[in-house]
Parts: structure tokens; C-alpha cells; sequence
């Protein structure tokens, strides 16, 4: 299991230890009522500018997932999918599914070889196998329509001027081409927009320009989605995935003309009088963030302290029960009977809460039974995406937007169309269909969304004000991430810095992963003390946005361990 959650992290920089450094990105407030917080200073700009020109939260969360299709393009853009929470001041809450689908043609087997066994994983991601219909155009069309106030064609103009003017290589997206160079480089279109005669990825500080992705950006914004989804465009992209895919129903256009994005009913669970919502299933992260949290309550985390072993003990055993739970029956929801209602019923996770001991850790830790719960399924072995940003907008209304986006690998499936990667999200499906004759839950099939680990988070104060907005990048870390920079906010009074700066503890089934060079890592021995018998220390696979209300207004953070990876030479 720790194999299975670590093994794609190999493709991420190396973050550098850093439990409270100052990050240079931190903005106490900025000239607008306000704020945006993304993986690029680039992109936030780009979400910024919509906001100084009269738009809303809305506009400026898609212009920035827009603008990073530009300059992370290692992590998400419109060759992906994504999730998008929508809370207003007077707390209604929206959440839309931009999940990529399998093509009409997929099936169980979709993966296995001609002997029927399960290939490398590598072997799955550099094919047309792992693409799925990519969501995120799809749903950022409809959340404008409902909720965006700027035209269309505006959101796309910070984007088409950083594709065409050109963009500065930052150190993080060289670290990213060198680690997975030959998925990044695997089409020639790669080739030639990141890596050099030699064959090697351009320096830090080379000006990258995309003609051919500005020229798709002015399509999309003069044409809507259907630019995207029918049309020559359409044609080019269903054909690239089909010359790669050894299957007889490949993607056809007709899959990208049916994808629909959909809004879903959004998870929502109080915490400390805090009222927090997130994403429901296909995505299993905002059921994840609400049951540690809620499994927490009962334990004053405030007095035992930030720097306390005992409190990370007490989230790492929350952990592991939602995960448990998250295993066995998270799955698209249009396919599979997912009991949200019961995962998140306060009695289920006050009997899930009792298990946990302050003193010693639970043996073998299984799923329960939550009111809803189908029995007949099994637990896959799904790798977990990695190629994924989040990002963060509110404006003067009191709205807040929280958008994760994800292309799953990094550079996705390494193929390109149109001047960006597409995704290899399908691999987020388990690969093998069944267990001892048991289905899996999120076993492939045409039309599904596979499930994935995105937590955008919208939290409201205990008087009912919006209050923070968060989420995280990281693959199966992401609920994990995510509800440790809540925790430092709301139990411990932290700023939003500080707070996604705190070590980061995670448990791997029987193995714990501690931050290398935190206190964490330290303090091994009092962990060992509560019966954890497993270590790992290693920097930390994360990637957290925030935006948090303060006096001064919204403040922005970004994840301090990255400073030194993001700004271009």
C-alpha cells in the first residue's frame, strides 16, 4: 500500500523540509476586496486581473485554471478534469463535476494485458488507455453561465497572451520535465516547446512561447465549449488518443460530444461550530476531510498543542478509519451506490471515534458499515494522481470558489493535441477489475468517472461568514493535506502560512510518513511509544492553497515548501 500511494510522488520536486519558513508568496491583502492563491504567481495574476476588472470569484478561479494550462502544464489544465465549490456569503453552496470520463467503448478489462494479468502502471499511463474525456472546459463553461459575471472571451486573455508573448521556465517546472522526461518528451509537440537539441529539458529562465495552445484558447473563447468538444479540435484530439489506444472502441468524437459536467450535491458537516463543504463522490476527498475531522472533535486539540505527538497520533488514526471507509466504497455515485449520507452521519463517526485511543494505536483498522453501505464490493488498488493543482478565489460579494484541477501523472498521458497535454486519468480507475472474484467499486467502465482523492474545502465561521477556502495537490495525500492546514487554522489559531507549513504526518497503512527536518521526524520515538512501528521520513509530496478572512481582508498563501521552485530566473 505504501508502494502504491508513494510510487507516483517519485515524478514531484523534491520539496524542502520547511515546517515554518516564511513564504515569500504570502499576501496579507491585496488592493481588491478579494484575493486568488494558485500554484504559479502567473496564474494568479491572470485570476486577479479578472477581478480588477469588475468580475467575480467564478471568472477568476477559471482564468487562473485557464492560465495554468500555460504555465504548469505538468499539473492540470484543459487537457484535465477538476472539482469546483461555490459558497456564498449567505451560505449556499454549489459543487460541480468536471471529472473526466471513460470513453463509451471501456470495460473492465480495459487495462489488462492479452493474459489477462495487470501491466506495469507505466506501461498503462503512455497509452491512449489511460485518457479520459477531459471535464474541465465542460464545467467551467456551465459554472459561468450560472455564476460567472465578465463575457467569456475575457477569462481567456491573460492565458492567450502567456501562450503567445511567451512564459519563463521556474525551476519547479525543469525539476518536473527532468524527472518524467520521457512522458513530457514522449510526442514531438513536447519535445519542442520544452527540451533542446541535446535531448534535455530547457534551462530554468528559457522564454517558452505556444502559438498552436493560444490559437486553441481563441477558439474556445470565441466558440464556447463546443469548440473543445465537437469540430476539428474534437476530430484531432479523439484521433490522437484512438492511434494510441490497442483497443476496437478507442475515444471517438462522439465521446467528447456527450460529455456532460455536472453539478452534484455538495458534502457539508460542522467542525468546532465552523461549517465546511466539499465535493461528494466521484471524488472521495471532501467525505475524507469531514470524517477526520468530525472523528477529532471529542479531542481538544488546542490544548494538547500543534507540536504534540499525541495530536498527530490522534489525526493519524483518524486517517486511517476514513481511508478504510474511503477504500471500500468510494466510487462515482452514477455507477455505484455510494452511502455518503452514511459516511458522514455524526452517531457513524462517533462509533468510528470511540476506536480511537489516545495512548495506543488500533490494530488492522477496517471500513465499518455506514447506513447505505453494499456489502458486495471490493478494494481495488488504484494509483493515486499527482499532476494536480488547486487553487483559490473569492471576491467582494463574500464568495468563495475553491477549483482543484488534475491532468493525474505529471505531463498527464505525455500526449498532446491542440498545444496541451491530455490526462491519464483513467489509471485513477483500479486496473484490476475484481478481487477473489468480488467487483471493485471503481473498476472501469464506458462512461464512468473514476474516483479521485480532490478535496476543495469552502468553510464558513461560527457566526456564518465565509472564512477560508482551501485545498491541495498531491495525489492520495490531498484530504490528508487539506484537513491538517484546517486544523492549524481553526483548533489552533494559526495564519494561513503558517498553518500549511506545519509538518505534515500521514499514515500509509501500517507505515507513517513524517517530514524529514521537522520535529516530526524527531519525534519517532514518542510515536513508536503509541505503537506506530513503521517510519518513513521524507520531504513532504504536497502542494496546499489557502485563502483565509482576516481583519485586513484575504489572505493569500501557497505552499511555503516551493518558494524557492516557483519564481522563473
Amino acid at each position: 500500500m505504501l508502494r502504491r500511494f508513494l510510487a507516483p510522488f517519485a515524478a514531484l520536486p523534491l520539496l524542502a523540509a520547511c515546517a515554518t519558513l516564511p513564504s515569500q508568496a504570502t499576501s496579507p491583502v491585496v488592493p481588491l476586496a478579494g484575493n486568488v492563491s494558485a500554484a504559479d504567481p502567473r496564474a494568479e495574476e491572470a485570476g486577479l486581473a479578472m477581478l480588477r476588472q469588475g468580475g467575480n470569484a467564478t471568472d477568476a478561479a477559471i482564468a487562473t485554471m485557464i492560465a495554468l494550462t500555460v504555465v504548469e502544464p505538468q499539473s492540470s489544465g484543459i487537457g484535465g478534469g477538476g472539482f469546483l465549490v461555490r459558497g456564498t456569503a449567505d451560505g449556499t453552496v454549489a459543487s460541480y463535476d468536471g471529472r473526466e470520463k471513460a470513453p463509451a467503448g471501456a470495460f473492465p478489462g480495459w487495462f489488462l494485458d492479452e493474459a489477462g494479468k495487470v501491466p506495469s502502471f507505466d506501461a498503462s499511463v503512455k497509452s491512449g488507455l489511460s485518457v479520459g474525456v477531459p471535464g474541465n472546459i465542460a464545467m467551467a463553461a456551465k459554472a459561468h453561465a450560472e455564476h460567472g459575471k465578465l463575457p467569456w472571451p475575457e477569462l481567456f486573455e491573460p492565458a492567450i497572451a502567456l501562450a503567445r508573448d511567451g512564459f519563463r521556465m521556474n525551476p519547479r517546472l525543469v525539476q518536473s520535465l527532468t524527472n518524467t522526461a520521457d512522458r513530457a518528451g514522449w510526442t514531438a509537440g513536447g519535445r519542442a516547446l520544452f527540451f533542446g537539441a541535446d535531448g534535455k529539458p530547457l534551462p530554468a529562465g528559457t522564454l517558452v512561447k505556444n502559438e498552436e495552445l493560444a490559437k486553441t484558447f481563441e477558439a474556445i473563447a470565441k466558440a464556447g465549449p463546443a469548440a473543445f468538444y465537437s469540430g476539428p479540435r474534437a476530430e484531432e484530439l479523439a484521433r490522437t488518443v484512438a492511434a494510441a489506444t490497442p483497443r476496437p472502441q478507442p475515444m471517438s468524437v462522439s465521446d467528447l460530444a456527450a460529455y456532460d459536467a455536472k453539478q452534484r450535491p455538495a458534502v457539508c458537516g460542522d467542525y468546532r461550530g465552523y461549517r465546511l463543504c466539499g465535493m461528494g463522490p466521484p471524488s472521495s476527498g471532501g467525505i475524507a476531510v469531514l470524517q477526520i475531522l468530525e472523528m477529532l472533535e471529542r479531542f481538544d486539540l488546542k490544548a494538547l498543542g500543534k507540536d504534540n505527538p499525541v495530536t498527530w497520533h490522534l489525526f493519524l488514526e483518524a486517517q486511517r478509519l476514513a481511508y478504510a471507509d474511503r477504500e471500500l466504497y468510494a466510487a462515482d455515485s452514477d455507477f455505484v451506490a455510494v452511502p455518503v449520507a452514511g459516511l458522514i452521519d455524526p452517531a457513524y463517526l462517533a462509533a468510528r471515534s470511540a476506536m480511537i485511543d489516545p495512548a495506543k494505536t488500533i490494530e488492522n483498522p477496517r471500513a465499518g458499515t455506514p447506513k447505505g453501505a453494499k456489502t458486495a464490493l471490493a478494494d481495488g488498488d488504484e494509483p493515486e494522481e499527482h499532476g494536480t493543482s488547486h487553487f483559490a478565489a473569492t471576491d467582494a460579494s463574500g464568495t468563495m470558489v475553491s477549483y482543484t484541477s488534475t491532468i493525474e501523472s505529471a505531463f498527464g498521458s505525455g500526449l498532446m493535441t491542440g498545444g496541451f497535454y491530455l490526462n491519464n486519468e483513467l489509471t485513477d480507475f483500479s486496473r484490476a477489475p475484481e478481487v477473489n472474484g468480488v467487483p471493485v467499486a471503481n473498476r472501469v467502465e464506458g462512461g464512468k468517472r473514476p474516483r479521485s482523492s480532490m478535496a476543495p474545502m469552502v468553510v464558513w465561521d461560527p457566526a456564518g461568514k465565509p472564512f477560508l477556502v482551501v485545498g491541495a495537490a498531491g495525489g492520495g495525500t490531498i484530504p490528508v493535506s487539506t484537513t491538517r492546514a484546517i486544523i492549524g487554522m481553526i483548533d489552533f489559531g494559526l495564519d494561513a502560512e503558517t498553518a500549511l507549513g506545519l509538518p505534515f504526518v500521514m499514515a500509509f497503512g501500517p507505515t507513517i510518513l513524517v517530514e524529514k527536518g521537522t520535529w516530526a521526524e524527531a519525534a519517532i520515538p514518542q510515536f513508536e511509544a503509541l505503537g506506530h512501528t513503521k517510519f518513513m521520513a521524507r520531504e513532504a509530496p504536497i502542494k496546499v492553497n489557502a485563502l483565509l478572512r482576516t481583519p485586513a481582508g484575504w489572505q493569500r498563501a501557497r505552499e511555503p515548501r516551493m518558494d524557492s521552485l516557483i519564481e522563473a530566473p
